[in-house]
């Protein structure tokens, strides 16, 4: 046979191949419906395993076994996610533990800032509540997430990613930790500057303060500066404190010029970090289980089994529901080597029917599913 002829046999056998599949989903949509009035999960592991098994042991090869395996496996998640869409279109697809609400109870509300005067969170922290909001200071973000998982705080603010140098771990691993959930964001331009006593000169300084972040973001600025000790601060404005607490000329910080103004220190040099356009996004948390009705994002968390494909069928829920994927991160599982846990942004509302369908497969599938926020 010559390659027309070939790719016109190719063609009838696709053609028998969506009648079947169409066949399928048809029977799939009945399967739902008995799911439905009996209340049966979709997701069956068991079930789908040993159908695996079995249309694999078809197979006259191992290649061709290996192939078989893929399409039947994708040809059960799309099962799954129609009889995901029916139970939601039924009105069977499970309340989720969130309330929607118009607005943030922002007025009389008391929010908790980690680090000191001056500190760029009480900056972002101001940006989004005002200037007025009544607010005190923890030295670190663990406090401040204590805060309001006990109540003393109704709101805390919170740096989760920079746009240089990435997530802020330790956040990432207390929202799985604590039952906290993101109701807001806020991103503010950083602009990094090294300050010291008034009146002190760059070859007087031996150390140098600040928070591991900033110290990473203004790397290129410190190759010039090989000499000086680097420590570690819990935040910028903790080190600008301490510098001007300490009256030492050797000493010096990397900190915001608003917390220069606040401790009266001389800015030496504005913009020591390298990038121009380096921000930094910070979270408003709280310990209700709310959103906004506008919203437009949606944080959540899972583990996946550890095995090949599974997080690829964990993402195909994003695809099939049309829901844009923004943002994927993934921290390690302590005392389990070589397994994750991801954290995923995406665009969407808990009220959508889109999103509820994702999250309704997520849960059913995934390992640890948890909602982190809508805002």
């Amino acid at each position: 046979m010559d390659l027309t002829e070939l790719r016109e046999r190719i063609d009838e056998i696709d053609r028998q191949i969506v009648g079947l599949y169409e066949k399928r989903m048809d029977v799939s949509r009945q399967v739902a419906e008995y799911k439905i009035e009996t209340g049966k999960k979709v997701f069956d592991k068991e079930r789908e395993e040993a159908k695996l098994q079995a249309v694999q042991a078809m197979a006259q090869d191992e290649f061709n076994r290996h192939g078989i395996a893929e399409l039947f496996e994708q040809i059960m998640s799309m099962s799954r996610k129609l009889q995901y869409k029916m139970l939601n279109e039924k009105g069977a697809d499970g309340r989720l533990p969130f309330i929607g609400v118009d607005r943030l109870e922002t007025e009389k509300a008391r929010v908790v800032c980690p680090g000191a005067e001056g500190a760029y969170t009480q900056m972002a922290m101001e940006r989004y509540f005002g200037k007025g909001v009544n607010s005190f200071h923890v030295d670190t973000f663990r406090d401040a997430m204590i805060a309001i998982d006990e109540g003393s705080a109704d709101f805390a603010v919170l740096p989760i990613e920079n746009s240089t140098a990435g997530i802020v771990n330790e956040i990432y691993d207390m929202l799985v930790e604590f039952e906290n959930y993101i109701v807001g964001e806020q991103i503010l331009r950083i602009e990094h500057c090294l300050m010291a006593l008034p009146g002190t000169k760059r070859e007087e300084i031996k150390t140098l303060y600040s928070h591991p972040q900033s110290l990473m973001q203004s790397a290129k600025f410190l190759q010039g500066h090989a000499s000086w000790k680097q420590i570690s601060m819990n935040n910028n404005a903790f080190a600008a404190k301490k510098v001007a607490e300490d009256g030492d000329r050797t000493q010096a910080a990397i900190a915001s010029a608003h917390a220069a103004e606040t401790y009266g220190l001389e800015i030496l040099e504005k913009g020591v970090n390298q990038s121009d356009v380096n921000s930094t996004r910070f979270i408003v948390v709280t310990n209700q289980r709310i959103f906004r009705k506008d919203a437009k994002k949606v944080s959540i968390c899972f583990e996946v089994p550890h095995k090949s494909g599974s997080l690829y069928h964990m993402l195909s829920h994003f695809i099939y529901n049309n829901l844009n994927m923004n943002k994927i991160e993934s921290r390690p599982l302590e005392d389990r080597n070589w397994e994750y846990r991801f954290f995923i942004d995406f665009d969407g509302n808990l009220a959508d029917s889109a999103v509820k369908n994702a999250l309704r497969g997520l849960r059913d599938e995934a390992r640890e599913m948890r909602i982190l926020g809508n805002y």
